[in-house]
């Protein structure tokens, strides 16, 4: 058994998310949630062939050369790994993330069913968002699995890298394109996009102004728009994206913005009970109330919306974790470090 198999199958059979590598130094996992180290050293010699067998010879020779590199490939019976290697205090450096090998379904993760229900929307900006590792591209790949089981439509994904491998069903046909190789850049692959006929467009991560304004302006021209962004809250989210734009141009923004959104679905996974981790979150639908508040510069009181808009499958991140505190699936420590607004939480 190759070094790559022998060290994802220890880290499958561990539960982990993650594999930390470093040459000369011990091998590193996460398991739920923190970092374990074990008694085994990475020696350069098997960092050597390590790279050379999951990068290959020219991947290898291109992060030699920058001493950075992102990509992923498929460990065939065991997991899809997604890769960056880096270079830090002068060793090489591995952070291999494990993607599960079959695709995810979305009542499996314990989405919720109002996020589900804005696959079958035609048009407007789906945001998943949430810290790194609080599992973003997991609900947006058990989103698109759900649209290609269920609808007939064109899938457009624009990634950096690849990590979960859809297939075309009989329904639904996907297209999946990696930036770097088969095109420049998300924004390149964005305005490209618009002429190659996608019902749905999905952005690896959503960086920058540019990106921003073509994921807009897909929206609002017939497409529905899944991204991810690094934020913590909904109202965050739409802050974020407005004060991306430069000042003269928030105005237009903040409008395009009021009517292109579709929702958002803030995520963190917390430790529970049972020694796995629970997925809490808080869900914004894009309401007439809603759209009015962002349009007036009211972002501050999109809380008390989520708070009371049970009805349209609206909850704030406290309300999720109450409830997993009621339940006893989440300790109140855990739900306290997890909340934006630890007051809202009930511990007695």
């Amino acid at each position: 058994m190759t070094i790559a198999r022998k060290i994802v199958e220890y880290a499958i059979n561990s539960d982990s998310s993650d594999i930390h590598l470093e040459e000369n130094s011990p091998i590193a996992i996460r398991s739920n949630s923190d970092i374990k180290i074990i008694d085994k050293v990475l020696g350069s010699n098997d960092m050597d062939a390590l790279l050379l067998e999951i990068l290959g010879e020219e991947k290898l020779s291109q992060f030699n050369k920058d001493n950075d590199l992102d990509t992923s490939i498929g460990l065939e019976g065991l997991s899809r790994l997604r890769i960056n290697a880096y270079v830090a205090n002068e060793k090489r450096c591995l952070t291999l993330r494990l993607l599960p090998d079959n695709l995810p379904k979305w009542s499996d993760l314990g989405l919720p069913e109002a996020f589900i229900n804005l696959s079958k929307k035609h048009r407007g900006l789906v945001l998943c968002t949430g810290p790194t590792g609080s599992g973003k591209s997991t609900s947006l790949a058990a989103f698109i699995n759900c649209i290609l089981e269920t609808q007939k439509r064109h899938i457009l994904t624009i990634e950096d890298p690849i990590e979960f491998q859809f297939s075309s069903t009989k329904n639904s046909i996907i297209h999946q394109r990696e930036v770097k190789r088969d095109t420049d850049s998300f924004a390149t692959a964005l305005r490209a996009a618009l002429r190659e006929d996608p019902d749905v467009i999905y952005i690896g991560e959503m960086r920058d102004l540019e990106t921003i304004q073509l994921a807009i302006t897909a929206a609002e021209t017939g497409h529905l728009v899944l991204g991810t962004l690094h934020t913590s809250s909904a109202a965050k989210t739409v802050e974020r994206i407005v004060d991306v734009f430069p000042a003269d141009q928030q105005e237009q923004a903040r409008l395009q913005v009021s009517t292109s959104l579709a929702g958002i679905m803030s995520q963190t996974l917390c430790k529970n009970t049972k020694g796995k981790r629970s997925l809490a979150y808080e869900i914004l639908i894009n309401t007439n109330a809603i759209s009015n508040l962002i349009r007036e510069k009211k972002v501050s009181q999109i809380y008390s919306q989520l708070q009371t808009g049970s009805n349209e499958g609206m909850n704030t991140l406290e309300q999720c974790l109450q409830s997993l505190l009621d339940q006893k699936l989440i300790t109140p420590s855990e739900a306290i470090s997890k909340a934006s607004n630890p007051k809202a939480i009930n511990i007695n």
